[in-house]
Formats: structure tokens, sequence, C-alpha cells
């Protein structure tokens, strides 16, 4: 899976950054709804005022969606015979 970050100043003129940015397929059932997360969660760190610079979406996703879902996003191909 392949993810994304993003980095821009907040509302204090501080510099933020947000990683682990899932990109899923055009097709995908969840793209809409990790669009409109991402988009909460933006604003959400945009206008807080924190010390941590550092922010990881998946962590965020992991607190917000119920585990089967999550599960669906993030699933990992498990590989066979160590290979």
């Amino acid at each position: 899976m392949l993810f994304k970050s993003l980095e821009f100043k907040n509302v204090y003129g501080q510099k933020v950054k947000i990683i682990e940015i899932p990109v899923l397929e055009e097709d995908s059932t969840y793209r809409f709804m990790i669009q409109l997360r991402l988009e909460a969660f933006i604003n959400k760190v945009y206008y807080s005022y924190n010390t941590k610079t550092v922010f990881s979406f998946r962590d965020y996703l992991k607190k917000v969606l119920k585990w089967p879902v999550y599960e669906q996003i993030f699933k990992e191909d498990i590989l066979k015979n160590n290979a």
C-alpha cells in the first residue's frame, strides 16, 4: 500500500506534517469515506494549537473507524513461505 504525507502551516504559523495517508484505488469503496475523514482531520489539526508537529492519519483512523473497516483499508498481503 502506498502512503502520502502532507505538510502545511496551521493558523498559528506552526509547521505541521500529517503522515501515513493511504492512497486508495479509484474504484475503492472506502475512498470517499477516507477523503471526508482526511478533510475533517486536516481541519482539526489546522485550528488546534498543539506543540506536536507530526500527526499520523493512520492512528486517527484507528480511533474513529470500526475495526473491520480499518482492517479492510489497511489489509496487508501475507506472503507465503517468507517470500
